[in-house]
C-alpha cells in the first residue's frame, strides 16, 4: 500500500482557515435563471480578498469540481475560480417557461466508474430511457432493442431492416468482449476509427448506417464515427452495465451536487481569468492576483486552456475540429407527442439534419410544467449561417414527415442551443491517458485529457490533484 503523506510545512498555516477569515465574500443561493444556479454577490466597492490559497483550480465545470472534492477530502485549501455565474461548465440546465432545458443533448450513463464513486444517484433521482432506441427508416420506424433488458422486444426486431440476424449476433459478441476488459485496457488499447472497428468486426453497411451512426454519432457528435476504437469500447462497456438517465432536476443537478459538498466560501463565480503567472498565480479581469502556496489547476475547455497557457505548453500537435452540436427545443400538448415511452428516435434514412430526438418528458416529467410536453432535438454540427428560424422550419419540416403535420405542426419553439464546443475531438491517434503535470506547481484536468465523457473529466480531475500531491508529498513505499 502506498501512502500519500502531504508536506504541510510548504504551507502557509494560515490558509487552513480561509473560511473564517473572508466571511465577507461568499457564495448564496439566489433565485436562478436557470435550474438551481449558485451565484456571486461581491460588493464592487469591497478591497480584494483572497490574495493567497493554498491551490486554485480555473474552471468549474465537472473536471474543476472533481479536483475540488478531492482536495477538500484531503483537507487542502483551494479557491474554484469560473468566468459564468454558476457552475457546470457545458454541464448546465435553464428554466425557461416551466420547462428544464440541458443545454444541448447530454444523458448520464450510470455505470460511469468514477461517477459512482463521487456521487449520491438516489439524490439525483434519476429517471430512465428505454434500453434501445426507435430508428426512423423506410418511411417507418423499428425498434432496436438491448437483449438483456428487454428480451421480448429484442426476438421481434431480429429480422427487421435496421441489421441482420449477424449483426445482431456481433453486437453480443461486441458486449463480452468489452466487458472482459479492464478500463485501461481499452483506454491504453490500439485504436482504428470507430467505422474502421466496425468494418473489422464484420458489422454490415445497414447496421453502421441506420444504428451506429445516428446513435454513437450523437453521443460523440461525429457522424461519421472517426472517434477512436478506444472511446467506442470504453462507452459500449458502460452503456452494457449501465442505463441511460437524466437526473430529475436537469443535468445541471450533477456539478451542482459536487460544488454543494465544498467549502462554501471556495467557489468564486463571475470571476475570469485572464492571464496565468510565472509562480501558479492568475490575474482576473478584475485586476485582482490570486497566488497559490501549493499550485495551479487548469480545468477549463481545450481552447481556453492553450490561449490561457500560451507559451507555458509543450508544442502541441495540429489542434483538430472540435465537435458541436445544435439543440432545439419544443413545448406541446400531451396529444401532440405519439409515445409515451421513453424512448431515444435515431434518423437512420440517411437524409435530413435531425439526427435524434426524444420526448424529455417521458424520461423525466419533471422537465416540463403540468400538462405539458417537452421535445429534444438533436443535430450534429454547428450549421453556421443558417438562422435559428430557418433551422426550427426545416426540423419542423422534417419531423412532420416522420410523425405527421397535424401531431408536429403545433409544436411551439422554445430555444435553440448552439454549442460551438461540445467535444473535444477524439479521432485517432489519441492519447487517453495524459499525465496531467504540464511544470513545477502547474497541472492540467478537462475530458481532453482523458475520455470526451462525463466520466473522464472526473477522472482527469482526480488525477490533476494526485499529481499535485506527488509533488509536495512523501510517498514511502
Amino acid at each position: 500500500m502506498v501512502l500519500l503523506t502531504l508536506s504541510l510545512p510548504l504551507l502557509n498555516p494560515s490558509l487552513l482557515s480561509l473560511s473564517h477569515q473572508h466571511h465577507r465574500r461568499r457564495l448564496i443561493l439566489t433565485p436562478p435563471k436557470s435550474s438551481s444556479q449558485l451565484s456571486l454577490h461581491s460588493p464592487p466597492s469591497e478591497p480584494p480578498l483572497f490574495k493567497k490559497t493554498g491551490v486554485i483550480i480555473v474552471g468549474a465545470g465537472l473536471a474543476g469540481l472533481a479536483a475540488a472534492t478531492q482536495l477538500a477530502s484531503e483537507n487542502i485549501p483551494f479557491l474554484l475560480l469560473d468566468a459564468s455565474d454558476a457552475v457546470g461548465g457545458r454541464v448546465r440546465t435553464d428554466a425557461v417557461d416551466g420547462f428544464l432545458l440541458d443545454r444541448g443533448f447530454q444523458i448520464f450513463i450510470t455505470a460511469y466508474p468514477e461517477a459512482q464513486k463521487l456521487l449520491d444517484y438516489d439524490a439525483l433521482d434519476l429517471r430512465k430511457f428505454y434500453s434501445g432506441a426507435r430508428i426512423y427508416y423506410g418511411g417507418r420506424f423499428h425498434t432496436v432493442a438491448d437483449p438483456i433488458r428487454h428480451f421480448s422486444d429484442a426476438l421481434q426486431t431480429l429480422t427487421n431492416p435496421i441489421g441482420t440476424v449477424l449483426d445482431k449476433f456481433l453486437i453480443a459478441l461486441t458486449r463480452i468482449r468489452v466487458l472482459i476488459r479492464s478500463d485501461g485496457e481499452i483506454l491504453s488499447a490500439d485504436e482504428i476509427s470507430t467505422v474502421e472497428l466496425l468494418r473489422k468486426i464484420g458489422f454490415s453497411d445497414a447496421i453502421v448506417d441506420r444504428f451506429f451512426r445516428p446513435f454513437f454519432g450523437g453521443i460523440f457528435f461525429d457522424r461519421e464515427l472517426e472517434t477512436t476504437s478506444r472511446l467506442f469500447d470504453f462507452v459500449f462497456k458502460c452503456l452494457a452495465l449501465g442505463d441511460n438517465t437524466l437526473p430529475a432536476k436537469g443535468i445541471s443537478a450533477i456539478p451542482e451536487q459536487l460544488a454543494a459538498k465544498l467549502p462554501s466560501d471556495s467557489i468564486l463565480l463571475n470571476s475570469r481569468v485572464v492571464s496565468v503567472g510565472d509562480s501558479a498565480s492568475v490575474r482576473l479581469q478584475s485586476g485582482e492576483l490570486i497566488t497559490s502556496e501549493l499550485g495551479l489547476i487548469i480545468a477549463v475547455e481545450e481552447p481556453e486552456a492553450i490561449k490561457l497557457l500560451a507559451g507555458k505548453l509543450e508544442p502541441r500537435p495540429v489542434q483538430k475540429p472540435v465537435r458541436s452540436t445544435v439543440c432545439l427545443y419544443f413545448s406541446a400538448e400531451p396529444s401532440q407527442i405519439p409515445v409515451i415511452d421513453p424512448v431515444l428516435f435515431l434518423n437512420g434514412s440517411g437524409k435530413g439534419i435531425v439526427n435524434n430526438m426524444f420526448f424529455a418528458t417521458n424520461v423525466a416529467p419533471s422537465y416540463g410544467p403540468s400538462g405539458r410536453a417537452l421535445v429534444s432535438v438533436s443535430l450534429i454540427g454547428l450549421f453556421e449561417g443558417v438562422k435559428d428560424e430557418d433551422l426550427t422550419a426545416e426540423v419542423v419540416r422534417e419531423l412532420s414527415g416522420w410523425f405527421g403535420e397535424k401531431m408536429v405542426g403545433p409544436w411551439r419553439h422554445l430555444k435553440t442551443y448552439r454549442v460551438g464546443f461540445a467535444q473535444p475531438n477524439q479521432s485517432p491517434p489519441t492519447d487517453l491517458m495524459k499525465n496531467p503535470r504540464l511544470g513545477p506547481g502547474l497541472y492540467l484536468c478537462g475530458d481532453y485529457q482523458t475520455s470526451a465523457t462525463f466520466d473522464g473529466a472526473l477522472v482527469s480531475g482526480r488525477k490533476a490533484v494526485e499529481a499535485l500531491l506527488r509533488d509536495r508529498a512523501l510517498i514511502p513505499v
